[in-house]
């Protein structure tokens, strides 16, 4: 089997020489090449066939971020891996889809646990279900929230707290690009600052003055006006499929 076309992208010149003559040393890997700056790496991937391009986040102009959103809209996109020393941006980085999410120092077994992963993702397979589950960082720990166990979740700034039946958690995202990837699994906005899934409602109660809320096991969320109409219709929806919490 073919081994893979790999870019290495990172402004830091001695980042850069050891990322890729690490790349060139991977078995998986048979040709590498480096860019010094996102555009020059823009430039390369259009004009020639990467399987991977590993990318640097802090760069001057356009970030890797940035050039990781700018290469989905590719018709045929390269696998993307982010190789970086800060550790709070990963939840951008497995949103916007990449395959994996390296720091730096990069060691050679945890590389080729990546090459694996991208060559899995090259692969025929069913589409991913994307964002089932987040990293959240804790006292120097990670550990994941499932989408299934979130009631609710508030936006507070570029951040949004994740409530669940025992707690809550703090994800920097903002809510609208949560509620992207979360609408189809049964997740509703239903008001600016919260978003809703519908099958943890237990109830809809008036507060005292006269607005909707939506009473779940983790507390009362507010419903806008405008939702309202809609909150109901897919609530009746559920109840009638039998996806109700109906526990009082």
């Amino acid at each position: 089997m073919m081994g893979l076309t790999v870019l290495a992208v990172d402004d830091v010149p001695a980042a850069l020489e050891e990322l890729v003559r690490m790349l060139k040393d991977a078995p998986e890997v048979d040709e590498v090449a480096g860019a010094a700056d996102p555009i020059t790496a823009l430039k390369m991937i259009q004009s020639g066939q990467f399987g991977a391009v590993f990318l640097d986040i802090s760069m001057p102009g356009l970030d890797g971020l940035e050039l990781a959103s700018l290469l989905r809209k590719l018709s045929d996109p390269p696998a993307i891996v982010f190789v970086t020393a800060h550790q709070e941006h990963a939840v951008a980085a497995f949103g916007i889809g990449a395959v994996d999410y390296l720091l730096k120092p990069l060691r050679a077994e945890r590389l080729a646990d990546t090459l694996a992963r991208v060559n899995r993702h090259a692969e025929p397979a069913p589409k991913l279900d994307a964002m089932a589950a987040l990293p959240v960082e804790a006292a120097g720990r990670t550990h994941y929230i499932r989408r299934s166990d979130v009631v609710f979740v508030e936006a507070q700034g570029d951040y949004v707290r994740l409530y669940t039946k025992n707690g809550s958690h703090l994800v920097r995202m903002p809510i609208s690009r949560l509620q992207e990837y979360w609408e189809s699994a049964g997740f509703l906005r239903v008001h600016r600052g919260f978003l809703l899934s519908l099958g943890s409602v237990r109830e809809l109660r008036s507060d005292s003055a006269g607005g909707l809320l939506a009473h779940t096991a983790a507390g009362d969320v507010p419903v806008s006006r405008r939702h309202s109409r809609e909150l109901r219709e897919r609530l009746l929806q559920a109840a009638q499929r039998g996806e109700l919490d109906g526990r009082p």
